[in-house]
């Protein structure tokens, strides 16, 4: 096997000043999915922008890694704080890369919950290196499909900016609904990396689709992890959405066309062939989520093996993401 260039996309980071803001939301709005941030060593390597995070990635085979904020970035605050963490965390990512400019690139978060402010906020970070965005399904009342929101994506699609939808946890009263009962932790689990999470994201890009963003920007690219978030091993049901909703396509050329995924440290070959037979292997790219995984560097070669030729391998691996998100590495 050919010795490969591996690019992370999803690689995550925190900034004290917006955790400590986060952690100052009304219970009843805080994000609970916080606590994961505080297991084992996670905020130390959450924190760590140098050196550490380095050797990590030299010790797992990473040559570069994309950073992005954890969950939920800035969304839940209200717009002025929103604005100024964003803002504040956009040129601490920008300053990671440009320390080290030949292992970090890095996506922006926006201030989400002020919609006026969104567009400009991803302009000014592009202006200053970042090579993407990532949001997520709904910032309080407002899902990412709202109307209001579609000066950002005609930004994203004309700057170029991919836009990757991060899973977050559902609406409080999403919960109430389909994931409490349980003892806490396991209501909690319930509600993010067991099922609510990546249902949540699927949904909001199902959403995306069906209010037709993508007939109206067609060059918008978005990117989904964890294998598209369930969505890609559902299409034969979600086309049936595409006459209903007057889409000019179906819900699956969407997909081949408008949409990444990644694998987000699930390094499953079942789950790479299943991509393979509804996607093609230019719309795949290779991601860990760190530090909430952390496959070893055999992992990863392992992995790797299953692509039938190096030229796919080589896609998967590196070239996929340098294409779409203009890196020259």
């Amino acid at each position: 096997m050919m010795v490969v260039t591996l690019i992370a996309i999803e690689e995550h980071w925190v900034m004290p000043e917006l955790a400590a803001a986060l952690g100052a939301v009304p219970h009843q709005d805080r994000d609970e999915s916080l606590a994961f941030n505080e297991m084992g060593d996670n905020r130390q390597r959450l924190e760590d922008l140098g050196a550490g995070r380095i050797a990590a990635m030299d010790a797992q085979g990473i040559d570069v890694s994309i950073l992005a904020l954890t969950p939920p970035g800035t969304q839940p605050l209200p717009p002025a704080d929103a604005l100024h963490l964003s803002r504040a965390a956009n040129d601490v990512a920008a300053a990671a890369v440009r320390s080290n400019p030949s292992r970090f690139r890095s996506l922006s978060t926006l201030p989400m919950s002020s919609p006026r402010d969104v567009a400009g906020e991803l302009e000014r970070a592009a202006a200053t290196g970042h090579v993407g965005t990532m949001v997520y399904g709904r910032s309080g009342d407002l899902v990412l499909d709202d109307p209001v929101y579609d000066d950002f994506f005609a930004a994203a699609s004309e700057l170029g900016q991919p836009v990757f939808i991060h899973p977050q946890i559902p609406s409080t009263a999403v919960r109430d609904a389909s994931y409490r009962g349980f003892d806490p932790m396991t209501d909690l689990a319930l509600a993010t990396f067991g099922w609510g999470w990546h249902l949540d994201a699927a949904t909001a890009a199902l959403r995306l689709v069906l209010r037709g963003t993508f007939d109206r920007h067609p060059d918008l690219q978005v990117v989904l992890g964890h294998w598209g978030e369930m969505l890609l091993f559902w299409l034969d049901r979600a086309d049936s959405l595409s006459r209903v909703a007057g889409l000019q396509r179906s819900v699956s050329d969407y997909m081949r066309s408008n949409f990444f995924i990644t694998t987000s440290g699930m390094l499953n070959p079942a789950l790479l062939q299943h991509a393979l037979s509804v996607t093609s292997v230019d719309r795949l790219i290779f991601s860990t989520d760190y530090p909430f995984q952390q496959p070893t560097r055999e992992e990863i070669d392992s992995f790797l093996g299953e692509f039938a030729s190096d030229a796919e391998r080589q896609k998967f691996s590196s070239a996929n993401a340098a294409s779409l998100y203009g890196l020259d590495i």
